[in-house]
Formats: C-alpha cells, structure tokens, sequence
C-alpha cells in the first residue's frame, strides 16, 4: 500500500531558511512547497483545489507586506483552511497567545540555522493529528444531525399514517354503527332491536377513540372529558323518544392510553345502556356520568336515580353487557363496586391513571 505523503506550504521570506525547511522536512516524509509572501501563501491555499491539496502551514511571524498574524487571521477565513503552525523568531509568549486564540494549531520559536525543524517536524505531525480528529468529530456530528433529521422524517411519516390509519378505522366503524342504528330501527322484535342498539353503542365506543386520534395532536392518548361528551352525544341521537334526554357527564381532562380508553368508553356504554332500559320502568330519568382523579388513582360513577334494587331481573337478559363490564375492568384492573347507600343505581370504579409496571420477578417466573 503506497504511504500518502502529505504537504507542507512554508511561508517566509526568508529563501535559505526555507531551503533548510525544504531538506530537513522531505528527510521526514513530507512535500514542502515555498510561498516568499503572506499574500503568496494565502493565493496557493485558494488555488490548493487546482493545484494539488495543502495538508498543513508552517507560518513565519516577520514578513513584508502582510505579517504572520495578518495572514493566519485571513487563512483561518478560507473555508477547508489547512491547519497552521505559527512560527516566530520572538521570545515574547504573548504572541504565542495571540497566534494560538487566533486559530494556529500550534507555536514554536525559529532559529536562523535550522535547529528548529525537528520542533517544526513534530508540531506539523500534531496539527495533522489534530486536523484529522476534528475531522472525524464534524463528520460524526454531520451524520448524528443526518440520522436525527433522518428520524424526524420518520416520526413524522409514522405519525401521518398512523394517523390516516386511525381515520379509516375510524370511519369503518362509524359506518359499522350507523348500518346497526338502521337495523335495530328496523327490527319488528325488541330482543333485537335491543341486542343490536347494544352492539352499535359497544361499536360507536371504539370509534370514537379512533376519532379522537386522528383529530388530536397526540396519538398516544386520549383526553377522557372530550371522549366522554361525544360518546354520550352519540347514545343521545341513537336513543328512541327521550331516554336519554336528562343523561349528563361531568369529567376531568384526564389522559391515557387508547386501550384504557377503549375500555372505559364501553364501560359506560353498557352501565348507561342497562339504566336507560331498567332505571325507569315508566320513562326517562337523569343518569349521570362523573369521572375525577383522586391522586393516582381515577373514580368512573355511572348513577341514576331509578327503581335501584326494587326493579325484577328481567328473563330476557343474557347477562352479556355484565360480562363485558367485567372482562373491561380487569383490562383497567379496576375495581368495581355498587354504592349501597344510594337509594337509585350508582355503580363505582376505580383504577389507576397509568397501569401499573408488571412484577418483574413474577413475569420471570411466568415465563
């Protein structure tokens, strides 16, 4: 494998001194090209794309015309700018400062015979060092803000059809609900028209938590308040005559999980169905829907004020929409309770705001 030689551009004024440069260095593996001027200098590193790439400078202090610190000031506005090792005859250290916050890789002190190229020799195999190690630093943050903006796109692509999945899954199921509504309006038995208006509510109740997907900013959550009106608004119309017109709900702007939400909108939907149909044997009523944060935890009440206890089980009942509130709450892990005090219906569930974490140990021993 043939060894790159890398290029040195020495800009003095002093034509000896740089052919001792010149020796001295090519010995040591490096191309060194002469430039008598700072202006000289300045106008090979422009032309390095033309005529052959500048790997580092070694920079005299004292020159006619444009002095070192002049020309570093103008070689460190050129962009892709070799680094520079700023070279003076001075003892004074403040030069050194200034050279070194000015931008030079490194500084050492020049003598007239020569002695001084070994320093020269070492301080240019540093600034190469040096050179490559930013190099490598800029190409990897280059690739970290590529791989980010990489990312962004594809969050944002993800999220635009997830969001797109949401909608269609959404309106799927929004035309599922409404050909059940035709149908349960169209049945001659009441078995069915109440099986089927039980099933479109059960329908409408995942459809909404899609709609609230698709409509929102955050596709990872539900805001519960907002959740709960268009449910129940959707019950309101899909009710026959009034009984559902005293149906209220009160609720905090709670979020969480689709899942949860899921599961909570169908809760509702059965204990409000079971009142409409048992609270008030002779009519409509109020049922009230009240949902609040205690802390960690979250209570769902669904109350009325109707026949309570008194009301006789009704024989046609398959006992299906307890069954689902059952199988739900043990997705919320929710406890569910009936409020013995209360002279109507009032049903209490409590579950956490955010599932709790699985038991390590016990999932270890599960598996």
């Amino acid at each position: 494998m043939t060894q790159y030689t890398p290029t040195l551009l020495y800009i003095d004024d002093d034509a000896a001194l740089a052919r001792l440069v010149d020796r001295g260095l090519t010995r040591r593996g490096y191309k060194v090209i002469h430039a008598a001027s700072g202006e000289e200098g300045l106008e090979r590193i422009r032309r390095a794309e033309a005529e052959g790439r500048i790997d580092v400078v070694a920079l005299d202090q004292y020159m006619p015309g444009l002095d070192g610190l002049e020309t570093l000031e103008q070689i460190m506005a050129i962009s892709g700018a070799p680094p520079v090792v700023f070279v003076t005859a001075s003892q004074d250290s403040s030069i050194a400062v200034t050279a070194l916050k000015a931008g030079a890789a490194d500084y050492l002190v020049k003598d007239v015979k020569g002695d001084f190229i070994p320093l020269l020799h070492v301080a240019a195999d540093g600034a190469l060092r040096q050179a490559e190690l930013q190099k490598a630093r800029d190409e990897a943050e280059a690739e970290i803000h590529a791989s980010r903006d990489r990312y962004a796109a594809l969050a944002a692509e993800r999220e635009m059809l997830l969001r797109e999945v949401n909608h269609r899954v959404g309106n799927s199921l929004q035309i599922i609900a409404s050909l059940l509504h035709l149908q349960a309006n169209s049945a001659g038995q009441e078995e069915v028209k109440a099986a089927l208006t039980n099933a479109m509510g059960r329908v409408a109740a995942v459809a909404q938590v899609h709609r609230r997907l698709y409509t929102s900013q955050d596709l990872k959550s539900v805001v519960l308040n907002q959740y709960l009106d268009s449910l129940l608004e959707d019950l309101r119309r899909s009710a026959e005559g009034n009984r559902m017109s005293r149906l209220t709900v009160k609720a905090e702007a709670i979020e969480i999980d689709p899942d949860r939400a899921v599961a909570v909108g169908i809760i509702v939907n059965e204990l409000v169905m079971n009142a409409v149909k048992y609270a008030y044997p002779d009519g409509a009523g109020p049922i009230h829907v009240e949902l609040t944060s205690q802390g960690d935890d979250l209570l769902l009440s669904i109350t009325d004020d109707g026949v309570g206890d008194k009301v006789k089980a009704d024989p046609r009942s398959t006992g299906m929409g307890q069954r689902i509130v059952s199988a739900m709450a043990t997705k919320l892990d929710a406890t569910v309770e009936r409020d013995p005090a209360h002279s109507g219906t009032r049903i209490l569930l409590k579950f956490r705001r955010v599932p709790a974490a699985p038991d390590r140990a016990s999932s270890a021993a599960a598996s």
